[in-house]
């Protein structure tokens, strides 16, 4: 899913992109991007604890990530078992940090949530997500 979305991020035109899994990733990574968009399996309802950590240890970075552009996706085992939460609390700590959250009017507006494997669909909706976080970033901050 995070192949996808690099992919829809570099459809959005001159958006450098890196993709990082969540221990290999630092707070200076983190100040040093425009658009932040984090994925996350779906545990019990919530983030994965390496996603988890991320975000704890980014309190060091308070004030510091507003104006950022964010978005989420996540994967769960099934319907109804816990994917909005787990988009919601990623999105929530994101506007804590005082990050532009990009949302969707039209379906799916926290984010995407596969259940399961992601199929055909959900790596469309991904591409999707990576294009709108970008377009958006690319807006604020016109280079």
């Amino acid at each position: 899913m995070a192949e996808a979305v690099a992919r829809g991020t570099q459809q959005a035109g001159t958006a450098e992109v890196e993709v990082k899994k969540a221990e290999q990733t630092s707070n200076a990574d983190l100040l040093a991007a425009d658009g932040i968009i984090m994925g996350s399996p779906t545990y019990f309802g919530q983030m994965s604890a390496k996603l988890k950590a991320v975000i704890d240890n980014s309190v060091e970075l308070h004030e510091k990530l507003t104006g950022k552009v964010g978005g989420a996706f996540t994967s769960s085992g099934g319907t109804a078992t816990g994917a909005e939460t787990t988009l919601l609390s990623i999105l929530e700590a994101m506007l804590i940090h005082g990050m532009i959250v990009q949302g969707r009017a039209d379906d799916k507006h926290y984010g995407v949530a596969a259940t399961g494997s992601p199929s055909k669909e959900d790596l469309a909706e991904c591409e999707e997500l990576g294009k709108r976080v970008a377009a958006l970033v690319l807006r604020l901050n016109p280079f």
